[in-house]
């Protein structure tokens, strides 16, 4: 039995194992990520309060474009098939909105598109797994993370942010060819910042809308009611509020103390939403890696590193970087782990 690692357990990742399951029910899958859930950048936060009190941190909802509502129409069906993404008919102020688009959220949250395909993977979730080395050894790959054991698999699948990638120690650093790393370095991405505000049931934020793009404003560019995005209302679950910051605060304020941006956000938050109620919790979230801002031009969806045994790579330093990218990504890491497993 081949013996598999997927490395990020997020949109690209979660699907890419989901598909390799319907290939081989025989595989070992193993799918790895550092985080403590799964989800990567389509990741929803619980209260601590309580947990059915949630908020989308990363993707907020998805679009979805005629050509890719055809040529991905499988996906789409299957997701609105099970309920896991539903359309958006909340307000969204400040939305774009080209001819033909439709945008859909989950109910569950953002992060149950991702649970939806590991669970049908079928694979071995094991979070708070962060990568540190990959390894040559005796035709396998040896994975080393930071506590623990390294283990062996035939094939690794690496889904994580490139800088991440180049960041792997071992042999791993000089087998990638000089060609390939300048691909890889070439990719760059967006930084921002992300709030969560949890509240007590009960709690009402009196606003017209479910989200609201601003342009007026150095540090905050939208806020969303989750609960209201969702079109979920509740007298036992309080609102969570969303905050998403400009990509400029993001990249100035990447290295101070998670604290003292929160402070900043919140300050700024009361001048677009005067007198909002005391929240019960606060997650900040920092997005290092946010959003694709160039990526490598002759390897659209995957960059196979090595063949035997079989390394590659793929998500969103590889393609769009939004939903419809993850599943083309995904789609391009099966096709060429197909010959080898």
């Amino acid at each position: 039995m081949k013996r598999v690692l997927i490395v990020g357990a997020g949109m690209t990742g979660s699907l890419c194992a989901a598909l390799l399951r319907k290939v081989s029910g025989t595989l070992y899958l193993a799918v790895w990520d550092k985080a403590g859930d799964s989800g990567g950048r389509m990741t929803t936060a619980s209260s601590p309060h309580n947990p059915l009190c949630t908020a989308d941190l990363g993707a907020q909802y998805v679009t979805c474009t005629p050509h890719y509502a055809k040529k991905h129409q499988i996906f789409y069906d299957e997701l609105l098939a099970h309920g896991i993404l539903k359309p958006l008919t909340s307000p969204i102020e400040g939305m774009m909105m080209k001819e033909g688009d439709c945008n859909f959220v989950a109910p569950q949250g953002i992060s149950s598109v991702v649970k939806h395909y590991l669970k049908q993977s079928g694979a071995e979730v094991y979070l708070r797994h962060c990568v540190t080395q990959i390894n040559l050894r005796n035709g396998k790959w040896e994975v080393f993370k930071e506590t623990g054991s390294p283990e062996q698999f035939d094939l690794v699948v690496l889904t994580i942010p490139v800088p991440q990638i180049l960041q792997l120690q071992g042999d791993f650093a000089n087998l990638i060819s000089e060609c390939q790393r300048q691909q890889l370095e070439s990719v760059s991405y967006s930084s921002r910042y992300a709030l969560g505000l949890f509240y007590e049931a009960g709690t009402k934020i009196d606003v017209p809308w479910a989200g609201q793009y601003i342009t007026s404003n150095p540090c905050i560019r939208f806020v969303s009611i989750d609960n209201k995005k969702r079109n979920i209302e509740s007298s036992e679950i309080g609102p969570s509020l969303v905050i998403h910051t400009t990509v400029p605060f993001g990249v100035t304020h990447l290295e101070h103390s998670i604290k003292d941006v929160q402070e900043l956000i919140l300050q700024q938050l009361e001048n677009i939403l005067p007198g909002l109620p005391q929240p019960v919790a606060i997650k900040c979230q920092k997005w290092r890696h946010s959003q694709v801002t160039s990526g490598p031009a002759k390897c659209p969806g995957q960059m196979t590193l090595h063949l035997k045994p079989f390394l590659m790579c793929g998500g969103d330093g590889f393609t769009q970087s939004n939903f419809d990218g993850c599943i083309t990504s995904a789609l391009c890491l099966l096709e060429a782990l197909k010959n080898h497993i």
